[in-house]
């Protein structure tokens, strides 16, 4: 007959062996369930730039449309007003309210700028002039900005009033 010391030592054996099995089975089971966290959030993640893609894939050919209409805006501010070229302004003002009615369709609006608070996400002021208006307000555009749905295609360059000397003192 064994002794009843082998067979508690064996049980003793056995038992750090169960224990030594279920903590590898929780951190096989944790890593696991980690492992599948992270194929989950890699998925979402994947989805959500694919949505952004498909919902923002035509901003390059947005942000290169931008020229044609700045184009439009300078042939129409460069026409004389002479009464012989009411036709050719009266063609290219009417191709300028297309392609804004285009824009506007497909989600591309203009910055308001002129007369509004300096806003660095939506403007870039390019020189600070002597003003009636209060510091940091927006008195002329030199350039328009745009947005394609919620994203800045190209801030609106502006020239900001600039605090008077007295407001210094």
């Amino acid at each position: 007959m064994e002794d009843i010391g082998s067979i508690e030592q064996e049980l003793e054996a056995a038992r750090v062996e169960i224990v030594a099995l279920a903590q590898e089975r929780d951190a096989e089971r944790d890593r696991a369930l980690r492992m599948a966290a992270e194929a989950e959030n890699t998925r979402r993640r994947l989805e959500r730039d694919k949505a952004d893609a498909v919902q923002y894939a035509a901003t390059g050919f947005a942000r290169d449309m931008l020229s044609v209409a700045d184009n439009l805006a300078r042939a129409v501010e460069s026409l004389p007003a002479d009464e012989a070229f009411a036709g050719l302004r009266a063609g290219i003002e009417a191709t300028q309210r297309e392609l804004h009615a285009v824009f506007e369709r497909h989600g591309i609006k203009r910055v308001a700028a002129v007369g509004l608070a300096l806003d660095p996400n939506l403007h870039q002021a390019m020189v600070e002039v002597p003003s009636q208006a209060e510091a940091g307000t927006i008195v002329s555009e030199m350039q328009a900005g745009w947005q394609y749905k919620d994203r800045l295609l190209r801030p609106a360059l502006v020239a900001v009033a600039k605090a008077s000397e007295g407001a210094d003192a």
